[in-house]
């Protein structure tokens, strides 16, 4: 027993030590430093909340050295901000393949050295809280834009106390990599846009038995001049799938819609009209 715990112990510290080479320390705010995660090796990704200024932002690496560092854009409704830098530092590698109950270690660079927690994923997210992940880490000062890693020591999100100081929860892998993409091609996070009101909705048996889905987004209201007013979308239909995506929450046609080569395409909107499944061809528009 003694060297299984050694052993695992080796493992978890060696786990840290290899991850914190890809962690800086982010100085973009008055009062102490918060982490941040190489992503490649001249784009670092942190919290949203934790850089209050535009310029004059720096990083602290592993190796002492400060680089100065500009904000390329941020998405606050994640939390997540980027950062480019001139390059040469050391990308982590990630994992998209969160688990409940998972061990995780929480590693960050607050300062000139890495700090690590240890914990469990409770909650891998799922509706509005999907691309999320929630633990039992303990957040300690600093620890927003530090990396929740799993035991093969890939990064599986990044964590923050930007939402909420009672629940600890981190931003998975692939959620952060689709804003990565997004920021550093437009500048900003790029939105679909359809112009309707929504709530989910149970489906009859019968319709909900031939789509497999329990649930779709009936629209309750259609903004004059919208997408989806021109493309003769009314009240009362119910909205089952986007471009082939299944739609049975808002969280599921809000990841269709985030994705910024949508805007401008003309998609299908499976619909329920009347007890019948229509397809209806609408332009994604872009949120303002």
């Amino acid at each position: 027993m003694s060297d299984f715990f050694k052993q695992l112990s080796e493992s978890m510290a060696n786990i840290a030590e290899a991850t914190g080479k890809g962690l800086v320390m982010v100085a973009g705010r008055k009062r102490m430093g918060a982490s941040g995660i190489v992503w490649r090796d001249d784009v670092v990704v942190t919290a949203s909340h934790v850089i209050t200024k535009d310029e004059g932002i720096k990083i602290g690496t592993a190796d002492g050295g400060v680089h100065e560092a500009t904000l390329v854009g941020r998405d606050n409704t994640s939390d997540v901000a980027v950062l480019r830098v001139a390059g040469g530092l050391t990308p982590l590698k990630f994992a998209d393949n969160p688990r409940v109950g998972q061990l995780v270690l929480a590693i960050a660079r607050p300062s000139s050295t890495i700090q690590a927690t240890l914990g469990v994923i409770s909650v891998v997210g799922t509706g509005d809280m999907e691309g999320f992940l929630q633990t039992d880490v303990l957040m300690y000062p600093g620890f927003s834009g530090g990396a929740l890693v799993g035991g093969d020591g890939a990064v599986l999100g990044m964590n923050t106390s930007g939402f909420s100081r009672s629940e600890s929860l981190a931003i998975g892998a692939t959620r952060i990599n689709t804003i990565v993409e997004t920021l550093l091609t437009h500048g900003k996070m790029k939105r679909g846009y359809l112009g309707v009101g929504l709530q989910a909705v149970r489906l009859p048996q019968p319709i909900s038995a031939v789509l497999n889905q329990e649930t779709g987004l009936m629209f309750v209201s259609v903004e004059s001049d919208s997408p989806a007013e021109k493309a003769g979308l009314f009240m009362g239909d119910v909205l089952v799938a986007l471009d082939g995506q299944a739609t049975p929450h808002l969280d599921s046609l809000y990841a269709v819609l985030n994705s910024a080569n949508r805007i401008g395409k003309s998609v299908v909107a499976k619909i329920v009209r009347g007890g019948q499944v229509q397809d209806v061809p609408v332009t994604i528009g872009e949120k303002a």
